[in-house]
């Protein structure tokens, strides 16, 4: 009886042990919990509940100190900005950026060149020679995530900041820099925006094969390697999330250049195996040269076009459309141009054929499409599927109803030179809303940043003042 009880006794332990046991198991489940949550995202927060457009925009957050002026680097800060980065504009005190008087078109206010270029930024002037001076941009440097320059070459050494020193005031920060060239023979020199056309392939391209190379209308080298600079630094960003290090981001105007022109040094190669075929010269039976020619308004592409002119071209300098003789859409063109009988003509019937022939095709289209307006041409075209552009003139697009409820043209209030209109972001993201907002005044935020930013109290900054760092006339009085 007694080993009858003990067993009992045994069993009755086992099984507390085994109910304690299962509630142990039962207590993991919120590590099920985790792995959905990992599931969901790779680990990154749950979607948004919030309405698209309002869960805040694409770079709030990030911290820009801008040191840069004229137009590459601030098209990239100010891309940056519409993406609700805090851009922090650094200007020399009574001065500023150079462009606020350049081309100035309305008297005692800042310039188009400089407003059309700093939307949406903070402005706070600093003598970066000052010893104070130099304490703030430190400070800066320590709040914010990302250092945009387009110095002259060695300019940022000289004044104290070097990627070593910088780095040492804050590992985590992102050096992002225009020049003019990479590393090389050139890499000293100055450049501006033809010269970067120039040496990136662009001029050597453009223009008529019987004329001088010319330079673009769009500005390329400037606004363009702007904007590549802005995408390395927003990869530099998200590298940053990984290693939790800062690095240098370089965007050479030469090599931005040559990425937009790519094609070209496409038919560099391709003419060591014989003549570029889509090329009107070659129809002309001119023999092609060592090196990638000008090509007037050859297409670049496979499909073979052309500008001809539109009812109205001997008054109006903007009465032309662009012609494409798109292969699928060729019958099309044909009846449209009243030629049906090249499509079935041999000598016009395929896309080889018509090579040897194209300034034929453009004269017989441009006869037909100097008896329609542009866009009455676009009319006729665009439902057959044909692809033409009209050449839209700057007024045409300032006028252009649709590119304002885009966002793509916008209208901005000034509190000295009044309304004008600016381009928008030329990007848009549905759940980061750009709004363009007016530039910033001269210093227009300096207290701002030194004492909500930077956390200076009332009476350092009244010693900032009085030496000078942030205004012109304070740094008179001081050298007085």
């Amino acid at each position: 009886m007694a080993k009858a009880k003990k067993a009992k006794a045994g069993a009755k332990r086992t099984a507390r042990k085994t109910s304690r046991k299962v509630v142990k198991l039962a207590a993991r489940k919120p590590a099920k919990a985790t792995g959905a949550k990992k599931a969901n995202g790779n680990g990154l927060p749950r979607p948004s509940a919030k309405p698209y457009g309002q869960a805040g925009k694409a770079l709030e957050g990030v911290k820009i100190l801008d040191f840069t002026h004229v137009q590459s680097g601030p098209t990239c800060t100010q891309l940056l900005a519409w993406f609700g980065a805090d851009v922090i504009k650094i200007e020399r005190p009574g001065i500023g950026d150079i462009t606020r008087g350049q081309l100035r078109d309305v008297p005692n206010a800042d310039s188009l060149y400089f407003t059309m270029l700093n939307h949406n930024k903070r402005s706070i002037t600093v003598d970066s020679k000052n010893p104070k001076g130099k304490e703030i941009i430190e400070r800066l440097i320590k709040y914010c995530d990302v250092l945009v320059e387009n110095f002259a070459p060695g300019a940022l050494d000289r004044m104290g900041f070097t990627w070593e020193h910088i780095h040492k005031l804050n590992p985590r920060m992102i050096v992002a820099s225009v020049k003019g060239f990479g590393p090389g023979p050139y890499e000293d020199c100055k450049v501006y925006e033809n010269i970067a056309q120039c040496t990136g392939g662009s001029a050597s391209t453009t223009g008529f094969r019987d004329g001088p190379p010319l330079v673009t209308g769009a500005q390329i080298g400037d606004s363009g390697t702007g904007l590549h600079l802005a995408l390395g630094i927003v990869a530099a960003l998200y590298q940053r999330n990984r290693t939790g290090r800062g690095q240098k981001v370089l965007a050479a105007m030469q090599d931005g250049v040559l990425n937009l022109c790519r094609v070209k040094l496409r038919d560099q190669q391709r003419l060591k195996h014989g003549p570029l075929t889509e090329y009107s010269q070659y129809g002309e039976g001119i023999p092609f040269g060592e090196a990638t020619p000008r090509a007037g308004n050859d297409s670049g592409g496979g499909q073979p076009g052309w500008i001809v002119k539109c009812k109205g071209w001997e008054n109006d300098p903007n009465a032309y459309v662009y012609f494409i003789t798109q292969a699928p859409v060729w019958e099309k063109i044909c009846d449209v141009i009243g030629k049906p009988e090249w499509k079935t003509d041999p000598d016009y019937a395929t896309p080889r054929a018509r090579l040897p022939r194209l300034r034929e095709i453009f004269d017989t289209i441009e006869q037909w499409t100097m008896t329609k307006t542009k866009l009455e041409v676009m009319e006729i075209c665009n439902p057959l599927d044909i692809p033409v552009g009209p050449i839209l003139s700057m007024k045409e697009l300032a006028e252009d109803e649709s590119l304002r409820k885009t966002g793509t043209v916008v209208e901005v209030d000034h509190p000295t030179r009044g309304k004008y209109l600016t381009v928008g972001n030329p990007i848009k993201l549905s759940d980061s809303i750009s709004e363009v907002k007016r530039s910033p005044l001269l210093g227009e935020h300096t207290e701002e940043i030194l004492t909500k930013v930077l956390g200076y109290s009332a009476k350092e900054l009244a010693e900032i003042k009085s030496s000078g760092a942030i205004t012109a006339e304070d740094k008179k009085k001081a050298a007085a």
